[in-house]
């Protein structure tokens, strides 16, 4: 087990995985291929890298990059998708007006939650190094250096499933950081009593 310590104070591989996911619980989706190609699957990742490379270089405040990975996060990520995935089971519960403000609500605890680590990240750098059909939709391969640790791979998968080219899911060294997203939605829902309205309260508080 790590330690509290590194928990609270290291930006680990999983949670940074976790944060540029933002969260999330894909475990074995299936997206149609259609329109989208190889090349158009790596250059969005190489844009989405490029701007999260920019935000964590820039030297602004916390509070200011929190709304720049946000809006990167709705950006490149099919954020409707991956918040229903997040909130598991109770989605198919939950009302339109619910996940509608669900998925608003869990786009910005996702935001500042992993921007608040990024500082750790502050003069490092991600660069894609490839791109592949996979199964039914693309997997594009990049490599991120954090300072004080070795580089390790981060695998993007990429669909057309919402009619645009976006990130549905992340991957770092074979393990699938939108579960632990998920199981983490879970235990807030949990705590909340399985009400999904204050779950929303929660995040948006958090």
């Amino acid at each position: 087990m790590r330690s509290e310590k590194n928990q609270s104070i290291h930006l680990t591989r999983r949670a940074f995985g976790a944060g540029l996911a933002a969260g999330t619980g894909f475990l074995a989706l299936a997206l149609p291929v259609r329109a989208l190609t190889v090349d158009q699957a790596r250059g969005l990742i190489d844009k989405a890298v490029g701007d999260v490379n920019s935000v964590i270089n820039s030297g602004t405040s916390e509070s200011a990059m929190f709304g720049k990975f946000e809006a990167i996060f709705a950006n490149y990520a099919d954020v409707p998708t991956i918040a229903r995935s997040a909130l598991g089971p109770a989605a198919k519960q939950a009302s339109a007006g619910q996940m509608s403000a669900f998925t608003k609500a869990y786009q910005g605890y996702i935001s500042r939650k992993y921007g608040r680590r990024f500082r750790e990240f502050i003069g490092g750098k991600i660069e894609v190094t490839d791109a592949r059909p996979y199964k039914s939709y693309f997997e594009v391969i990049s490599v991120a250096t954090l300072q004080g640790e070795s580089p390790f791979e981060v695998r993007w998968w990429v669909g057309d499933k919402s009619g645009k080219n976006l990130f549905f899911n992340i991957i770092i060294e074979g393990v699938n950081m939108l579960a632990s997203e998920r199981t983490e939605v879970g235990s807030l829902l949990d705590q909340n009593g399985g009400d999904v309205d204050k779950l929303i309260a929660a995040l948006n508080a958090a």
